[in-house]
C-alpha cells in the first residue's frame, strides 16, 4: 500500500513542478488574461494543497507534532 501512495506522490509532485514550468513560461511570454489567470491560480492552489498533503503526510509518519492535523487540507478556489 505504502508504494502506491509513494507512485501516487512522486506523480503529484511530478505534476506540480510541470504546472510551475508552465505558469512561468506564460507570464514570462505575454499577459493572461483574467479568465487564464484565474485558471492558472486555481491549479496552482490545487498544486500546492497536494504538496502540502504530501509534506503533511510524510511529516505524520515521522511523527512531527502538529502534521496529522493538516492531512487532507484543502484550499478553495470557487468564486
Amino acid at each position: 500500500m505504502w508504494r502506491l501512495a509513494d507512485e501516487m506522490e512522486s506523480v503529484q509532485l511530478g505534476m506540480g513542478r510541470e504546472l510551475l514550468g508552465f505558469v512561468r513560461r506564460t507570464l514570462a511570454e505575454a499577459a493572461p488574461s483574467e479568465p487564464e489567470l484565474h485558471g492558472m491560480v486555481a491549479h496552482l492552489c490545487t498544486a500546492l494543497s497536494d504538496a502540502l498533503r504530501v509534506a503533511d503526510s510524510r511529516g505524520a509518519l515521522l511523527g512531527l507534532p502538529g502534521s496529522s492535523d493538516r492531512v487532507g487540507s484543502t484550499v478553495d478556489v470557487s468564486r
